[in-house]
Formats: structure tokens, C-alpha cells, sequence
């Protein structure tokens, strides 16, 4: 029944709702689906190659549309490859890998891996090797030399400075002070600097005291004074960080201290060029 705007009104009640049917049999499959898959052209070969290679499929399509042709070789685990059936000879051959040729060697063989001196930042020893085998000490820039000479000290407390001064002993102005003076208590350790050879140790009639000279090479030394003992001998050869002696107040000194010196071709330098 029709009312006056047009709409059917139901004469009675809703019919029952149509069971949904179970299918089933397959449905009927294309015949001409594997036909168009063998015939995809190279735009779309290349876009699932992409795809499947983890290239991705925006970047296949990119490089499909600039028209270029791709060789691309992976290895033989890939799974594009198992998926891809038989290879030719040649992609065979561009993906297996190159042989290694064998080595062998007797048990007790000896191998011996020879290779050229390296130093660098963290080795300062051959740092300063480097800087002395290639020029003079007194050629050797500040820039080039600071830092290739290790602490004396493990606890380094600057005192008096290199250079002119009033002098602690007689209160004269105008004394020049040839090193570096650093607090530290009587007995304390004394480092040597840096690797070399020991060319003097003793007493030193001219206000060191207890004294150790260590040669570098290449015109570079040096000193340890006002010591209360030394534990090396002339012609020793020392290490860097190695304890030479213990630090006093011998000589020409007003309280326990380590008086270190830098000497290049014997005229002293001021020791913070080289710490």
C-alpha cells in the first residue's frame, strides 16, 4: 500500500530473513589468470623484483619508469633466488662465491706477522720517538712537544715557575730559576718522564742537591733535584712512569719539593713546552 508521500506502507509482517547459504565448491577459477601473469611486462617484473628484495616497491616502480635495466646479483641464499627456480649459467656463476685457496701449516709451525712501527696520540713514549728521530729537540715546536713528556709526579702541584724570580734563599730579585718546582713531601716518588738513559745520578755542587739526569736522545734530558735518594745508577736505562728516586730538600732548598728540569742540547727550556 502507497501513502500520499510516495512511501509503501507494510501490510503485515516482515518476511523471514533468508538463511545464508554454505558454499561448498570452489569457485570456478580464471583460465586466463596464469596466461597474463607469464605475460607481465617489464614494468611490473621489475616493481615485484624490487618488492620481494626488500627494495621496495615505490623505488621499483621509480626504477622501472626511468627505463633503465638493472643487473643486480645476490647470493645464492637469497630468497628471491629460491623462489625464482633454475638459474642460468651465467647469474649462477656471477652469485656463487670466489674460492679461497687453502693454507696449511705444520702443528708446531711458528707464524711470524711482521709490520711497520705505529705510533699515535695514545702512545706517547713513541710519539716522542718520532719527534726526536725526525728533527732536533730544539726544532721541535711547543705545539708538536706539549704533552710527549709525562708527569713526574703521580700528584702534580705547581710552586715556583720557570724563569725569573725572587729568590727564596737570599730574597734577591732577578734569579732566574732553570725549572719547574712541584710541591710534594719528602720521600714522595719520582717518575721518569719519559723512556732513556741514565747519564747522571748524584750530588750536584751547584744547588741540586741529590740529583738524576735522564738522556732522551736528540739533545733531549732530563733532571731531578733536591732528591733524598735515587734508586738508579749511571748508564741504566729507564722506562716512562718508572720511580728513579724519592723527593727531598738537599741542596739549595727551603722544604721538601721536586726541582725538574727540560734541557735541550744542555740549555734548559721551560718544562711546561714539554708536560
Amino acid at each position: 500500500m502507497q501513502n500520499a508521500r510516495g512511501r509503501r506502507r507494510a501490510t503485515g509482517p516482515a518476511p523471514e530473513p533468508r538463511p545464508a547459504e554454505a558454499i561448498a565448491a570452489d569457485r570456478p577459477r580464471d583460465a586466463q589468470r596464469e596466461a597474463r601473469r607469464k605475460r607481465r611486462g617489464a614494468f611490473r617484473q621489475v616493481t615485484d623484483f624490487a618488492s620481494a628484495s626488500g627494495v621496495g616497491q615505490k623505488a621499483g616502480v621509480a626504477l622501472a619508469a626511468t627505463g633503465l635495466l638493472l643487473t643486480v646479483t645476490v647470493p645464492a641464499t637469497s630468497p628471491v633466488l629460491a623462489a625464482g627456480g633454475q638459474q642460468s649459467g651465467a647469474s649462477a656463476s656471477a652469485a656463487a662465491p670466489a674460492a679461497q685457496p687453502k693454507v696449511s701449516a705444520e702443528a708446531a709451525a711458528k707464524i711470524d706477522f711482521s709490520r711497520t712501527s705505529v705510533s699515535t696520540t695514545g702512545d706517547p713514549d713513541g710519539k716522542l720517538k718520532q719527534l726526536l728521530s725526525a728533527q732536533s729537540a730544539s726544532s721541535i715546536s711547543r705545539s708538536a712537544s706539549l704533552g710527549s713528556l709525562g708527569a713526574p709526579l703521580s700528584t702534580m702541584v705547581k710552586s715556583s715557575p720557570f724563569g725569573y724570580r725572587v729568590s727564596p734563599i737570599t730574597g734577591g730579585a732577578g734569579e732566574f730559576h732553570r725549572g719547574q718546582d712541584f710541591a710534594a713531601q719528602c720521600g714522595t716518588s719520582v717518575l721518569a718522564a719519559a723512556s732513556g738513559k741514565v747519564t747522571f745520578a748524584g750530588w750536584h755542587p751547584y744547588g741540586g742537591g741529590n740529583r738524576v739526569v735522564i738522556d732522551h736522545g736528540n739533545g733531549l734530558e732530563t733532571t731531578y733535584n733536591h732528591l733524598s735518594s735515587s734508586s738508579v745508577q749511571v748508564g741504566q736505562k729507564v722506562t716512562r712512569g718508572e720511580v728513579v728516586a724519592l723527593s727531598g730538600t738537599t741542596g739549595a732548598s727551603t722544604g721538601c719539593h721536586l726541582h725538574f728540569e727540560v734541557m735541550v742540547n744542555g740549555d734548559v727550556v721551560d718544562p711546561a713546552g714539554w708536560l
